[in-house]
């Protein structure tokens, strides 16, 4: 006796029919972590380009030539000077001048300067600063400016860069520094603990210490000279120097040392 078909009017032959199997979509239409297939194939293209264009090295761009700075002194003129520890009576008396010049770089005045320029290398100068001064006291109703010889700088010709010298003993009021290559000979003073003290100074660029001090006597003295000493002699070989206070005994003294302490840096655009 045969089984009856639910499904009567489907014969034995098509029977398959009953479970028909679905055909796979395309590619196109796959769905991967929620984006289309198509989609995520580009994706993976881009990423790789991306990074094969980080392991390729770029062609350097050519360095900028460095920035040219224009250097000058101004026209010089005088002005009124008084040393500080005049009496009351000299402070009166306007005759004494120094000449001063301002001190151009780039079309911009950047400094006061007085005296004369020393050139040290092929691109490096010293000259002394020209300071303004306020002299009024608390008790004055408006300021009073004065002109003061200051102390030395360096300027730089490749960068435009000013440096300001820390001379060891260095004091505006006594010493006039004398030049030589890199070194600097004048008179300073320094104070101990047993007082003040005149020091005949050599000093050298990048140098920490003096190259060489000698003591002249205490300071201040009264009714010193003006100036305290007079300028520095130089000799080249063998390397001296010779110094003498005003009214006293000129001594030589040797300088040990000639290699060039000073360091000039690459050139800096940020001036």
């Amino acid at each position: 006796m045969g089984i009856s078909s639910p499904f009567p009017e489907l014969s034995s032959r098509n029977s398959f029919l009953l479970f028909p199997l679905k055909a796979p979509a395309p590619k196109e239409a796959f769905i991967i972590g929620g984006i289309p297939g198509a989609e995520f194939q580009s994706m993976k293209f881009i990423a790789l380009v991306f990074s094969l264009s980080l392991t390729v090295p770029t062609l350097a761009t050519p360095a900028k030539p460095p920035k040219t700075h224009t250097i000058s002194l101004g026209a010089a003129r005088r002005v009124s000077y008084t040393q500080p520890d005049a009496t009351p009576e000299e402070k009166l008396d306007q005759t004494t001048t120094i000449k001063v010049r301002a001190l151009i770089i780039d079309g911009r005045q950047r400094d006061w300067t007085t005296g004369d320029t020393h050139e040290i290398t092929d691109r490096t100068f010293a000259i002394r600063r020209a300071l303004r001064i306020n002299d009024a006291l608390p008790t004055d109703p408006a300021p009073r400016w004065i002109w003061q010889p200051g102390p030395w700088i360096t300027v730089d010709r490749a960068t435009g860069h000013i440096t300001a010298l820390h001379l060891p003993d260095f004091d505006p009021l006594v010493s006039d520094a004398v030049w030589f290559r890199d070194y600097a000979a004048y008179c300073g003073t320094a104070s101990t603990a047993k007082g003040a003290s005149l020091y005949v100074v050599v000093a050298q660029l990048g140098g920490r210490r003096p190259v060489m001090q000698k003591l002249l006597g205490h300071w201040p003295q009264p009714d010193h000279p003006t100036p305290v000493c007079q300028p520095a002699k130089w000799d080249r070989q063998p390397l001296r120097v010779t110094l003498q206070p005003t009214g006293g005994t000129a001594a030589t003294y040797d300088v040990i040392g000639t290699s060039s302490l000073i360091e000039e840096a690459d050139n800096d655009d940020g001036n």
